[in-house]
């Protein structure tokens, strides 16, 4: 295992590399990397930085979402096929054909999504920012699409007490969790505060004390007085959890909230895409210039 770490830190050097971890990798992974965090965050970290080469370890999307921020440097993702069931759901064909037939409507997308997808849309959201870029920029839009996840969709629909025309699409690691992890948790340790994604079924969001991003996650149990906390989200963002806050004592609500897809990636195919520089991802160009408009339409907001 030290030997790969010093194969990667020496290489990383020699092809000006910079790594990326997203909260829900590997331990090993998220200790090797530059930065940690969710997946619009470290694509806008890398584009600040002078790397040439960006190792995105996470999903297809979100390396293409560095890709977009960074057109100029080459972007790898260590295991070609970690996708993101989720963003898989629509492709830019059917998010086409629903547009016609709401020709008015507006679309809001999650940025769980692929570039082609986002090419389509009016304007991107977070996880985090989902309730203010509905609330603020389309209130009072007459129709607003929103694709891809269902219950994202519902969780600001809640929040906000708007109409969306939803695209069911959903996150089979956060539908995993059921009402019943959390009842089950709160039981074993009745101190313990809940925290969940916003991904969850609503019926999942409605008993935590607290939801949120993955790194509205990582404030909350910072800022929050709660030494036990139970965790509704994938497990992998508990290591970073534990690093942060070594005097607190964190629950996952269900040790079947696993993403497969961000397990494919390991220290050697992280070793072996920067000796190879393999495996690009590069979506074509005027998708990625349209993609980024409305990232960037996102990124532009601000409060009145």
């Amino acid at each position: 295992m030290e030997n790969i770490i010093e194969k990667i830190q020496k290489l990383k050097k020699e092809r000006r590399a910079v790594i990326l971890a997203h909260n829900y990798q590997r331990p090993e992974v998220q200790d090797v990397a530059d930065f940690v965090g969710d997946s619009l965050g470290l694509s806008l970290q890398a584009a600040s930085t002078d790397a040439e080469v960006i190792v995105f370890c996470g999903v297809h999307f979100m390396a293409e979402t560095a890709k977009i921020f960074s057109p100029e440097k080459t972007v790898l993702l260590p295991d070609p096929d970690a996708g993101c069931p989720m963003a898989d759901m629509i492709n830019g064909e059917q998010l086409r054909e629903l547009k016609a037939k709401h020709p008015s409507a507006k679309v809001l997308c999650y940025v769980n999504t692929s570039a082609a997808v986002k090419a389509e849309c009016d304007l991107c959201c977070t996880s985090a920012n989902a309730v203010t870029m509905a609330k603020e920029v389309l209130k009072g839009e007459p129709e607003i699409i929103f694709v891809p996840d269902q219950y994202l969709a519902a969780y600001v629909a809640e929040q906000t007490g708007m109409k969306f025309i939803v695209w069911h699409g959903f996150c089979p690691t956060h539908a995993k969790i059921l009402p019943e992890d959390i009842e089950r948790e709160k039981a074993l340790h009745p101190r313990a505060v809940v925290i969940v994604h916003p991904e969850c079924r609503p019926a999942v969001t409605h008993l935590a004390d607290k939801v949120a991003s993955t790194e509205g996650m990582c404030r909350y149990v910072q800022e929050s007085a709660a030494t036990e906390i139970i965790v509704g989200t994938e497990v992998g963002i508990i290591h970073r959890m534990k690093k942060e806050n070594p005097g607190k004592v964190f629950y996952p609500v269900s040790e079947q909230a696993v993403c497969p897809n961000m397990k494919r990636i390991t220290l050697e195919k992280v070793l072996w895409s920067l000796q190879d520089k393999v495996h690009e991802v590069n979506p074509p160009v005027e998708i990625a210039k349209r993609a980024y408009d409305s990232i960037e339409r996102m990124l532009n907001y601000r409060p009145k």
